[in-house]
């Protein structure tokens, strides 16, 4: 891809500016606050877009830092660029009211969608994070970030196992790390869902075998009942039995007697009434009798009396009370009873033992939660192969980036270092003489340099389309010696290079080594 020219209609500053660049090294001088951020963000908005933020965060985000200094609600801009072999012109505006972006074919008059993806595959698939990773690099931000890292762990995967980088294997290990978590979730699902049928089910068991047992508790008291009542059905039958004999009831077979006057006790007293009458004179004889009738009367009386007070016997009380009660309850009835118990029990203990077979059921495990934890079991097993590969496939990426990398930096230090190493989160150290030597250990211009040949590694990796490298005051640091080194290398690898600066050095340095460049003065 090569930026052809920028027309900033109304951004930051700028109004209707129009910028024309070249293929090869571009020079965009001017001093501090003359707008070279303004354009480096321009190129960047064109390309991907500006979003606005939120709440608090908008006051100070991108978005609002550009806004048009005049005519604020129209805030837009055009970039023309070629790509393979073709000429495009992309126009936005990025107002929040109108927002909107077109991107047209020159040569042909097409028209691509943005939204759809058009500009995307123009750029090789760059994305912001890539863009500001790799070819777009100023003094604030040339270290890498840790997403970039990421990308490269992702881009090893994919590249070096099917050697296609569209194919996202770190995306796939993402999906399968997501599918266990959702299979781990059912099974938890499952598992509580079993828990509060178990729950439940213990609960009914327990209410059931309060029920059997209450019913058995009263089955035993029926059939004490019966029993009891079929004994004293059997001593009254014997009764009536005897009755019928002796011609004498149970009443006079329990009482006692003593409180009935014997005949022979009426006779005796007769005798000797009559005796004394007969035997004494008179008129003593009938003084006599009347007093011996008055005490025969009154031991006759005392007599009745105490038969009337006389307390009952307890077999008396036990019989009257068992009486009163087969008058409340019938033997048929209890009879009823305990038929209407027996069923209900049995139906009961059936209940019981068929809750008792479904916790059992319980404790076994399912087929559905056999198919969980086989699925869980398997995609495990994939992400944990797929984990190997990875990081089988990213020692290939180390390598081929180290390779790149040092090749780089060899060349822009003038042989110095010849060979640069890199871990997994991007640190990078310098080999020299077989000694390891680490990036704080060099001064800063060597840093700067470091950053600058890995960046241009990664991009070399990961770009599908070249795209122009934009530079931004990234040779503070750098003496004459290393800034002569870097740009020859630009200029001998690099299509199109944007060099924003404040300095003259860089001008000079290009100068006096005959090195070609197209200068823009803000």
């Amino acid at each position: 891809m090569q930026i052809n020219e920028l027309l900033l209609k109304n951004f930051g500053k700028f109004h209707d500016r129009q910028i024309n660049l070249e293929e090869g090294i571009n020079l965009i001088h001017g001093e501090n606050e003359s707008g070279k951020s303004t354009i480096h963000t321009f190129i960047k908005g064109m390309l991907f877009g500006i979003e606005r933020g939120r709440g608090r965060a908008a006051q100070n985000d991108t978005f609002s830092i550009y806004e048009p200094w005049d005519n604020p609600n129209y805030y837009s801009g055009t970039l023309k660029f070629a790509s393979g072999g073709k000429h495009f012109r992309i126009e936005r505006n990025f107002d929040k009211y109108s927002k909107k972006a077109e991107l047209v074919c020159i040569e042909d008059g097409e028209v691509l969608s943005v939204e759809d993806g058009d500009l995307r595959m123009l750029l090789g698939e760059m994305n912001v994070d890539r863009y500001e990773n790799t070819v777009s690099m100023s003094q604030r931000n040339a270290q890498m970030g840790e997403s970039m890292a990421m990308e490269l762990k992702n881009y090893a995967t994919n590249y070096y196992t099917s050697g296609n980088g569209e194919i996202d294997l770190n995306g796939a290990l993402e999906q399968l790390k997501g599918r266990k978590k959702v299979l781990e979730n059912e099974i938890r699902m499952e598992m509580s869902r079993k828990q509060q049928k178990r729950e439940k089910l213990e609960q009914e068991v327990s209410f059931i075998w309060r029920d059997v047992h209450h019913l058995e508790e009263e089955l035993d008291r029926v059939e004490e009942e019966l029993e009891y009542r079929a004994g004293k059905e059997e001593e009254k039958r014997k009764e009536r039995q005897l009755e019928g004999e002796h011609g004498k009831g149970v009443m006079d077979e329990i009482r006692p007697e003593k409180w009935r006057i014997h005949p022979m006790e009426i006779l005796i007293f007769a005798l000797v009434i009559v005796t004394a009458v007969i035997i004494l004179s008179r008129p003593w004889n009938y003084l006599v009798a009347i007093v011996l009738f008055l005490a025969f009367g009154l031991y006759v009386w005392n007599r009745m009396k105490v038969g009337k007070k006389q307390v009952k016997t307890e077999p008396e009380i036990i019989l009257e009370e068992i009486t009163q009660e087969e008058e409340k309850v019938p033997i048929e009835k209890l009879r009823w009873e305990k038929a209407h118990i027996t069923e209900e029990l049995k139906e009961k203990t059936i209940q019981y033992d068929n809750l008792g077979e479904q916790l059992a059921e319980l404790d076994e495990i399912n087929e559905q939660s056999r198919e969980y934890e086989m699925k869980r079991q398997a995609v495990q097993m994939a992400a944990e192969h797929l984990e190997q590969l990875s990081g089988a496939m990213r020692g290939y990426l180390k390598r081929d980036l180290n390779e790149k990398a040092s090749a780089i930096i060899r060349e822009i230090t003038g042989g110095k270092y010849t060979k640069l190493v890199t871990d997994e989160k991007l640190h990078v150290s310098l080999v020299t003489d077989e000694k390891l030597v680490e990036i704080e250990q060099v001064s800063r211009g060597t840093v700067e340099q470091i950053y600058l040949a890995l960046r241009m590694a990664v991009g070399e990796l990961l770009c599908e389309e070249e795209m122009p490298v934009i530079l931004d005051d990234v040779f503070a640091y750098y003496d004459e010696e290393r800034m002569l080194q870097t740009l020859k290398w630009l200029k001998a690898h690099k299509k199109q290079v944007l060099l924003f600066t404040c300095q003259k050095r860089e001008e000079q340095v290009m100068k006096e080594a005959g090195i070609a460049y197209h200068k823009i003065e803000l």
